[in-house]
């Protein structure tokens, strides 16, 4: 069962071992920093670019020596703040792996566990010589369909083994009583990023095309299919069919549109011969009366549309999902053919990460939490939890603070929001409690242990339907190093490996902290309140807690927002969505705006130190810029403004600051500078 960008919709639409993580404070107290030694002032100005004014691109006064200056690393689609971190987080784990390695532990012990599936993927030798002989029982399941019903049940095995088919089902809080967890069904079945790449005529999305259906070639004729290239052409002919069908990702982005409760009975009627009963076996499905359906109307044409497709081409087309699902797993003619369509062609990357590293994603995949607990008492104190903390509590103080000034919205409305930031719970590091990863593990059965890996995700998930939602979960491993919102939850979650320089730094100036990290709280906090998460309630469900008049002003603001960045060209053939990375250009606008508030909220009328040479202010505003210091190849860069709800770097910079005003005074932009929007065109939301 995977979670696809839909699930990320909806969802995000995601001190001592063991110890718990603390929940939101309920005051509006803000919390001073403690006195401690001299801090450094965490700007770096050996990468500005001071030939450019800061007040026409600021993300390339502070980034640019950098940006001239580094490469990315060949087997990098790109490299920055994220990437390094996330890098380092990848080195941190693998000298963890080692040491579980050296220590033998017993059989079922997490250094067991660890050990034996990182040795597994790294055995390259055994690999080799097995080719896809792993996969022969299940390409012989599929081999041996011979009617629809069958082709249901295994539909749903190989989902169970996270197997792309047409059919996505996952499990999170039910939209309208958050109190207990619900069945979701996604469109999905489709090999390439998003819809658009099988419908679109321009040269490059031609080419990828035609990459993709060689690989598709290349991965067929691996198994020993007869026919490949015409096998190939029927995959893609599936698929085409499939992404004909599907909404858009701004479409599923529409709370409004993609909670559509369902009865087994009704949603079997929508699928025609795609057996749904059949489904729910091979997957292991427990007995349910309510399914969420996402996007209705591609299930109803799923429902014609399967048994207009031969049994045959299901069958080719399984066969090379299938090998695609497991390629990295296999020989290094699998594992090459699948990077030179996903990476090379689709991102630019031209060599492979080291095995080393892909042995460590795949091991933080399968046991992310096994890891995690070793990852935390190395590499996460007491001492950062608490300050982060501080942070925390500060950012949602100054949050309180804001709505109460919002100018544009009446009272009733603001009672509803603050309502709803009084119950917002944060997370920091690590779970409360740790997964059990209970499955069988061997030295030399690397595809047997992520089959079994797979599976017990699949049963852990499906086994929480219509159980009560469990609050101390959490949907990122702490060596991640990313943060969330989850509006079903109404919480905010920052993994340990996220506090780290230029995030979170405990050695330098609060300035550039609140810059970095307190904008990223910020940002996680307005996901409660941007376009889609303004549609929950401060108990996670799906209401409508505004004012006619307000949620008018609010859209009036959000459109102008959509305006501004359809505005922005990283190519002269390419812009970024403004709908589709709505909510994402909330979260950097409320973020920076609440952020900045917190951070002089929390200087408790000290004097303000200029350090280095620039004032708490204009640090501040140098720490946000440095955070999203990233360069990207192009072919990436491309893909991401097909697939990114998130806005390309240097407008996450420029975009948030060019709308507000202490920017402008910090640096003196005026009229003329190509970073001035006059005041009447400034949004501001919260």
């Amino acid at each position: 069962m995977k979670k696809t960008a839909l699930v990320i919709a909806l969802t995000a639409a995601l001190a001592a071992l063991g110890g718990c993580s603390s929940q939101g404070e309920r005051g509006t107290q803000v919390v001073a920093p403690q006195k401690a030694q001299a801090l450094k002032s965490g700007i770096e100005q050996s990468h500005f670019d001071t030939s450019v004014r800061p007040q026409d691109d600021f993300f390339q006064y502070v980034n640019g020596s950098w940006l001239a200056n580094t490469d990315i690393p060949a087997d990098k689609a790109s490299w920055g703040s994220f990437d390094r971190l996330r890098f380092e987080s990848d080195e941190a784990v693998k000298t963890l792996i080692h040491e579980a390695q050296q220590q033998s532990g017993k059989a079922g012990s997490s250094e067991q566990k660890i050990g034996d599936l990182y040795a597994s993927f790294m055995n390259e030798q055994a690999l080799e010589q097995l080719g896809h002989k792993p996969l022969q029982p299940l390409l012989a399941d599929i081999a041996a369909i011979d009617s629809y019903d069958q082709l249901s049940t295994l539909m749903g095995k190989l989902q169970r083994h996270q197997v792309t088919t047409p059919l996505g089902v996952f499990v999170v809080p039910d939209g309208k009583d958050a109190r207990f967890n619900a069945l979701y069904a996604a469109q999905d079945g489709i090999g390439m990023p998003d819809k658009d790449y099988y419908s679109k005529d321009d040269d490059k999305s031609v080419q990828l095309r035609a990459d993709y259906q060689n690989m598709v070639v290349t991965m067929l004729r691996l198994i020993g299919e007869p026919n490949p290239e015409a096998q190939a052409r029927a995959v893609l002919a599936v698929e085409t069919k499939l992404a004909d069908i599907m909404w858009s990702r701004t479409k599923s982005r529409e709370i409004s549109l993609i909670y559509n409760p369902h009865g087994t009975a009704e949603f079997e009627a929508k699928l025609g011969k795609l057996n749904w009963d059949n489904v729910s076996a091979g997957l292991g499905l427990p007995a349910q009366d309510k399914i969420i359906v996402m996007q209705p109307s591609y299930f109803e044409e799923l429902g014609t549309l399967f048994d207009q497709i031969s049994l045959a081409d299901w069958q080719t087309y399984l066969k090379f999902h299938t090998v695609n699902s497991f390629a990295e797993l296999l020989s290094s003619p699998f594992a090459d053919a699948r990077f030179a369509f996903y990476s090379k062609s689709l991102r630019g990357v031209t060599e492979q990460q080291p095995r080393w590293q892909r042995g460590v994603v795949m091991t933080n995949a399968m046991l992310g939490e096994e890891v995690g607990k070793l990852y935390v008492a190395r590499h996460f104190s007491p001492a950062a939890k608490a300050r982060m903390e501080t942070l925390v509590q500060n950012l949602i103080a100054a949050y309180r603070m804001s709505i109460d000034n919002l100018d544009w919205m009446t009272d009733e409305t603001k009672a509803a929001a603050q309502d709803k930031l009084t119950k917002v719970s944060y997370k920091i590091g690590y779970p409360d409690h740790w997964r059990s990863y209970d499955f069988e593990i061997k030295a030399d059965d690397l595809v047997g242990n992520v089959i079994r890996a797979r599976g017990h995700e699949t049963d852990f998930q499906l086994g929480q339907v219509g159980q009560p939602v469990d609050q101390t979960k959490w949907e990122m491993t702490p060596q991640t190093v990313n943060a969330y919102y989850h509006p079903l939850k109404n919480e905010i979650v920052f993994p340990a490996a996220i506090l780290q320089p230029p995030f979170f730094d405990m050695s330098v100036d609060d300035a550039v902290n609140y810059g970095a990290i307190g904008a990223v709280i910020g940002h996680e906090l307005g996901h409660g309140f941007d376009d889609q998460g303004a549609q929950f309630d401060g108990d996670g469900n799906i209401r409508n807690w505004w004012q006619d008049a307000d949620l008018d002003q609010f859209k009036q603001r959000t459109d102008a927002l959509v305006a501004q960045y359809d505005s922005y060209k990283p190519f002269a053939d390419a812009a970024v969505n403004g709908r589709m990375t709505l909510g994402e250009n909330i979260g950097d606008l409320g973020g920076l705006t609440v952020a900045y508030k917190a951070y002089l909220l929390s200087l408790s009328g000290k004097d303000k130190e200029i350090i280095d040479g620039y004032t708490p202010e204009q640090r501040f505003f140098i720490g946000f810029a440095q955070s999203w210091r990233t360069k990207k190849r192009e072919a990436a860069a491309r893909q991401r403004l097909i697939t990114d709800v998130h806005s390309p770097a240097q407008y996450r910079a420029n975009g948030p600051l060019s709308n507000f005003t202490p920017f402008y005074e910090a640096f003196a932009v005026k009229e003329g500078d190509k970073l001035f929007r006059p005041q009447s065109e400034r949004v501001k939301i919260w």
